[in-house]
């Protein structure tokens, strides 16, 4: 239980250095931080946190790999595409005007999360399989259903 704790204080810990303590801070030739004309609703949201908290787990994993391995390294592009994605997600969700921030949910933050794995499973899939595949169709179907999940919440 102390071991979860201090997990826990440790990621908050990381994502107030690198997105609020930090803004301009780059990890390795990625810069990261939040926009700055972010509107407080959606920089406050249970979504937003969620987004974010994966997001800052993505970028310490991606920070720890680059001492010792190149851009070329497979699970560097696939922690760059990971991120680019999340990115993505948080774009989108910028844009919910101030009328529609309940529906930024700590449940839709975890919809986006789960969306973005699988969009890196597809990802993965494609580097050895062609979209024809069984494996690619199934995990494109599951990107799918987590995609029209995220739609119906945000209409």
């Amino acid at each position: 239980m102390y071991k979860l704790i201090q997990t826990t204080f440790a990621i908050f810990g990381l994502t107030f250095f690198f997105y609020v303590a930090a803004p301009s801070q780059k990890i390795g030739s990625q810069a990261i931080g939040t926009n700055r004309t972010t509107p407080q609703v959606f920089a406050g949201s249970p979504a937003f946190a969620e987004v974010l908290l994966r997001k800052t787990e993505f970028t310490a994993e991606l920070e720890s790999l680059l001492p010792d391995y190149t851009d070329e390294y497979p699970k560097v592009k696939e922690l760059r595409f990971a991120l680019g994605a999340l990115q993505t997600e948080i774009d989108r969700l910028s844009k919910i005007d101030q009328a529609n921030a309940g529906r930024l949910t700590l449940a839709l933050g975890r919809l986006i999360v789960r969306k973005v794995e699988l969009e890196t499973d597809v990802w993965n899939l494609l580097r050895t399989y062609k979209d024809e595949h069984p494996d690619v169709k199934r995990a494109k179907r599951k990107v799918d259903i987590y995609e029209a999940a995220i739609k119906e919440i945000l209409g």
